[in-house]
């Protein structure tokens, strides 16, 4: 039996909300193991003075638990 696991996270980039979501999960691939699919919740833009910044987004990164040994 498989037991899964939900992680929330933010990833931005300057670069656009593609960028945003590639950063993102390489982040959460170096940390957590067992990735298994990110599903994209929100997606922002940040300003300055009209202009736009930065992406962000907000990813919900499902993995596996391991077995304990």
């Amino acid at each position: 039996m498989s037991v899964a696991s939900v992680s929330e996270i933010s990833a931005e980039s300057p670069d656009g909300f593609e960028a945003a979501i590639k950063a993102g999960i390489d982040r959460a691939t170096k940390t957590l193991r067992n990735v298994m699919h990110v599903w994209v919740g929100d997606q922002e833009v940040i300003l300055d003075n009209g202009q736009v910044t930065s992406y962000r987004v907000r990813l919900k990164v499902t993995f596996l638990l391991e077995d304990p040994s």
